[in-house]
């Protein structure tokens, strides 16, 4: 009777430590620093500005120590992207995210992420992230470094990320993890010992040329 036992605890302990895995182990972490300095480029001549489209949203992914995530939309994104023959040239690309269009599924926990435990959206609205630099790493494969502002504090965030081309759009998509405390997005209370200090960032861009 004893293996039996000890096999139901191996098993039981496996499922406890996969249940309270941390999901931003399994995605690149971005790399993180202090904000750049800034000279714009618009690129070589022929390259135009397209803008984020209505279909685009930043999703988020929250994770607590013992398991179990918090998952989110912030849908209303703005700016551009300075291309040229379907690629990103230049360094003059700017995100900007308009808070107050969070969306999680619960409507107790969006309250709770606008005010100022997390995001402090009614005195942060909008969070950016401006491009400094773009480096090709492959076909469609680029590195991206830019500086993130929320919740008033700007560190510069490196990333990799696709660029998927179409006749008429360009699609930018990155997956990467980075640590809230860095931007001092903190739960004040006893509930912050629970949370893992990584979130997720899936960015889901498509652009258009402007006035399309």
């Amino acid at each position: 009777m004893k293996v039996p036992f000890s096999l139901f605890t191996v098993s039981l302990v496996c499922a406890v430590c996969i249940s309270c895995e941390n999901p931003a182990d399994l995605t690149a972490d971005a790399e993180v620093g202090p904000a750049l300095e800034k000279a714009v480029d618009s690129g070589p001549d022929g390259a135009a500005k397209w803008a984020f489209m209505e279909n685009s949203y930043i999703e988020f992914t929250g994770s607590k120590v013992n398991g179990g995530t918090q998952v989110g939309r912030f849908t209303n994104i703005s700016g551009h992207f300075t291309i040229k023959d379907g690629e990103p040239v230049g360094n003059d690309h700017k995100v900007e995210i308009d808070m107050n269009s969070i969306t999680t599924e619960k409507e107790k926990l969006t309250a709770h992420l606008k005010n100022d435990d997390f995001f402090d959206v009614p005195s942060h609205p909008i969070s950016s992230y401006d491009v400094t630099s773009i480096k090709k790493t492959g076909e469609g494969q680029y590195d991206i470094t830019g500086n993130l502002t929320m919740k008033g504090k700007t560190n510069s965030v490196t990333f990799s990320s696709t660029v998927v081309r179409s006749e008429t759009t360009v699609a930018i998509r990155a997956k990467f993890d980075l640590k809230r405390y860095q931007w001092d997005i903190n739960f004040k209370g006893v509930g912050e010992n629970i949370l893992n200090e990584e979130v997720i960032l899936d960015f889901n861009l498509e652009a258009a040329p402007e006035g399309s």
